[in-house]
Order: structure tokens, then C-alpha cells, then sequence
């Protein structure tokens, strides 16, 4: 019987890769970087041999999407931010049993869900970033899925649900990423220089941002799943965080009752707002 041994919500943005090299932003993402790697090693630590992402950089028109293949490998470039993320090469195992049982599960809740084998599928850097800190040396093996933009809130849950059941089913022991950010509204290209790093670009997102991670802090899931369809559309939502709202049907949704973890302090990014936080099982 499989587990579910870990789950997060997480940042990828690519200033935590311009941390790491020369430049104004030289080791202003240490913190940040330095939970994500805790993240990683405490999924190793509690025996984890797959990571679960809900990537938000890859985006899909119509049903939910699962990269199934045996192996991903490549090298990636940011087709939005070239000067940011390039050339990152990425060699993980998949886990393509997993993805057929997740698919077998959500046909019960009616929705439309394909594991692809396609050995041109790509993985985005929702999923790249994260694994670059949390799973280095590429033992453990990686299963993204798409952020579909049309599904409602509800489907979204659902899906997490499918997966919880889908984990329970298998052999594996498995570590949930939601990879994306809270609010995510993305300041103008004529605000864009040195300043971009450190600016939420709407006060009423920060205040809503800091607002939901109180909730969390709290145990107030109930009052969070019912705004987060108006979060997800009022504070310009990353993929319309459908990667959150998978990773509370896999927690239970409201009935959800572990307590949470914030592992680094809030942090904006180029107008949007990131957090590292646990979410711990009971």
C-alpha cells in the first residue's frame, strides 16, 4: 500500500536562480533555497521514492494532464525568461504506474485525464526549479501534472482527491508538491529592473497573501476553501491556482485538520507573492 509521506506548497521563481549567481540578487534567496532543500531532504528522510508535482508552469487548455514518461531528461530554457533560466539540465526517473492508476481513479469522478509517454514532453520549470534544490543527485523519481485553465475549482479538487486515492493504491511513497505562488500578478514591463524583487505589486493581494497563511497558521481550512475561488480570480492567480486547489483535495479539503509550517518568511518576486510551507499529515 502506498503513502503519502510529505506535502508543501512551494515557490519556483527564477530569482531564486539569479541568487546564485553575480548580480544585485547575489544570496537574497538563500532562505527560500535553503527550505526547499529541507523540503527535500525531509521526503527523503520519511522514505519518499516519488515527487508529486502540481506544476503551474505547465498549463493545458482542456483536462488534466499527467507526463508519464519512464525517464525525463533535457536541457531547459525558459521561453519567457531566457536571460533568467537557460541551459538547466534535468535527468529524473518518472513513475508512469502511478500515473495510470491516477487515471484510473478520476474516470470514477467523471473527469478526463491521460499519463502521456511522449518522449518530446518536456518538463517545465515548475517542476525543474523546485527538483534542482529538493532532488540534486536525481534518485527519486519525478511525476509532474499540468495546471489545466478551464477547469473550475471543484474538478480541481476532485483531481487531488483521485491522486490521494490513486497513492493509496499503489507501491510508491510519495512527496505532493503544489509548485506555484500565492497571488500572482506580475508587475509591468516599465517597472521591470532591480526593484522588481522586493514589491508585491497590489496591496490588496499582500494583505490577502498574509491573510490565507494566517488562515493556514490557524487551522481554518474551511473559511480558506471557501475564498479561495475568488483568491484564485481577485488576486491574479497562478494558473488559477489549480495547483492549490489539488493539493487540498488530496488533503481532505476542508476536512483537512494537520497543522502547517511556514519554512521561509513571505517574499515577493517581480510583483507576485512566495511562501515555502508544510503541510503536515496526521
Amino acid at each position: 500500500m502506498g503513502q503519502i509521506v510529505l506535502a508543501a506548497k512551494v515557490t519556483h521563481v527564477p530569482s531564486l536562480l539569479l541568487s546564485e549567481r553575480e548580480g544585485a540578487l547575489k544570496g537574497r534567496r538563500k532562505l527560500p533555497i535553503e527550505s526547499l532543500k529541507e523540503i527535500g531532504r525531509r521526503a527523503r528522510e520519511r522514505g519518499a521514492d516519488t515527487f508529486l508535482i502540481f506544476d503551474t508552469h505547465w498549463l493545458s487548455n482542456f483536462g488534466f494532464h499527467i507526463n508519464a514518461n519512464e525517464r525525463h531528461t533535457g536541457s531547459y530554457t525558459s521561453h519567457e525568461a531566457p536571460h533568467m533560466i537557460q541551459d538547466l539540465a534535468y535527468d529524473y526517473p518518472g513513475n508512469p504506474a502511478l500515473a495510470d492508476l491516477i487515471v484510473e481513479g478520476a474516470a470514477d469522478e467523471g473527469l478526463d485525464v491521460r499519463a502521456h509517454r511522449i518522449r518530446s514532453l518536456a518538463l517545465e520549470y515548475g517542476s525543474i526549479v523546485p527538483m534542482r534544490y529538493m532532488n540534486a543527485d536525481g534518485g527519486l523519481k519525478v511525476l509532474p501534472v499540468a495546471s489545466p485553465l478551464f477547469a473550475s475549482v471543484e474538478e480541481n479538487r476532485k483531481f487531488g482527491d483521485a491522486c490521494r486515492r490513486a497513492i493509496f493504491r499503489s507501491d510508491s511513497s510519495v512527496a505532493v508538491l503544489a509548485s506555484g505562488s500565492l497571488s500572482h500578478k506580475v508587475i509591468s514591463n516599465r517597472d521591470v529592473g532591480e526593484g522588481q524583487w522586493d514589491i508585491v505589486s497590489s496591496e490588496f493581494n499582500r494583505q490577502m497573501d498574509l491573510r490565507v497563511l494566517e488562515l493556514w497558521r490557524e487551522g481554518r481550512y474551511q473559511e480558506f476553501v471557501g475564498l479561495l475561488p475568488e483568491y484564485a480570480t481577485k488576486c491574479s492567480g497562478e494558473a488559477l491556482m489549480a495547483d492549490t486547489a489539488m493539493l487540498f483535495g488530496l488533503l481532505g479539503w476542508e476536512n483537512y485538520d494537520g497543522t502547517v509550517e511556514q519554512l521561509c518568511d513571505y517574499f515577493s518576486s517581480s510583483g507576485t507573492g512566495q511562501v515555502n510551507v508544510e503541510f503536515h499529515l496526521n
